[in-house]
């Protein structure tokens, strides 16, 4: 797997030092609220960004014919859904099953498919996730609260900026009959990327 990572998601750091020097400028001027800064954050990261990706795992969820496509051919079958931009146009949809759990990593920087998962998290670009994630993947997943019995085998792909990658979670028992738009509930950044399995019914109040 190639480790070619030109073209990396993460600005330039003199860039990153701009950025944050003039957001510093505005908060001591007044402009602007930090925590408003990390609300709207938080809100790119965790609600606004994610959902694409939700909508993608759910329909494949309850169409047959739309995840045999997604997983021979995802960038078509994404784009179907007009989701498409920057650092999204080679993805490789990963899918979990009774045997085999996937983990995605960026071992070098932190290569991302922002049209279907918006901004990356903190401790997605962190050095010691990047680190654990290969040496100790189920280490990982069990301090999200993830546990994955030996019998499964788990893979870890690293993600390049020629090559990103989507995990498809597998869809939780007790969910016959729901709706794609109840379904998308289920689904969480975090179990796109693999660190955690989908939501099981309890946990949403969805009926």
């Amino acid at each position: 797997m190639t480790k070619d990572h030109h073209g990396d998601t993460a600005p330039p750091y003199d860039i990153k030092l701009s950025v944050k020097a003039l957001e510093s400028l505005l908060v001591e001027k007044g402009l602007v609220d930090p925590e408003a800064v990390d609300a709207l954050i938080e809100l790119f990261q965790n609600d606004i960004g994610p959902s694409n990706g939700k909508r993608v795992v759910a329909r494949a969820w309850v169409d047959g014919g739309f995840k045999r496509w997604l997983l021979d051919d995802p960038n078509a079958a994404i784009a179907s859904m007009r989701y498409v931009g920057s650092q999204g146009e080679q993805l490789r949809v990963l899918e979990n099953t009774a045997d085999v759990h996937n983990l995605v990593v960026c071992t070098l920087c932190s290569c991302y498919p922002w049209p279907l998962l918006g901004l990356p998290p903190v401790w997605y670009k962190s050095p010691p996730y990047r680190a654990q994630a290969v040496a100790d993947p189920r280490g990982v997943m069990r301090q999200f609260g993830t546990e994955i019995g030996e019998e499964k085998e788990v893979r870890v792909w690293d993600s390049t900026s020629e090559m990103r990658y989507l995990v498809l979670p597998q869809r939780p028992p007790d969910t016959e009959g729901w709706r794609e738009e109840e379904l998308q509930n289920l689904v969480t950044r975090n179990s796109m990327i693999g660190v955690e399995d989908a939501q099981r019914p309890a946990k949403t109040g969805t009926s």
